[in-house]
């Protein structure tokens, strides 16, 4: 009886080191996003950042982040802020994607 406990209690990894292996793969893609970022136009880093990170949200938020993305490209483009408003646009069309063809 304790060891189906212990059995259900235990995760398991698909091979063995690979959540460290998820997480120097998620800083690096940060890194790349970082310095991407600092050297793309305003526009266009707001655009691939937001785009990117929009396409990692779960299909049962989408609903959330399509208002965010809206309202974020309203906002941006109102106040002259392109990174803003490009990043507001990306959010709203990669929310339309998960939406379409990710199942939850």
């Amino acid at each position: 009886m304790a060891e189906a406990k212990d059995a259900r209690k235990k995760r398991k990894e698909p091979f063995p080191g690979a959540y460290y292996l998820a997480g120097a793969i998620t800083i690096a893609l940060m890194l790349l996003f970082l310095a991407l970022g600092a050297s793309l136009p305003p526009g266009v880093a707001g655009f691939l950042v937001a785009f990117v990170l929009g396409l990692t949200v779960s299909p049962k938020y989408v609903p959330f982040f399509l208002v965010a993305g809206v309202f974020s490209a309203v906002m941006g483009f109102l106040g002259r802020e392109p990174q803003v408003a490009w990043g507001g646009v990306a959010l709203a069309l990669s929310q339309l994607l998960v939406k379409r063809f990710v199942k939850d």
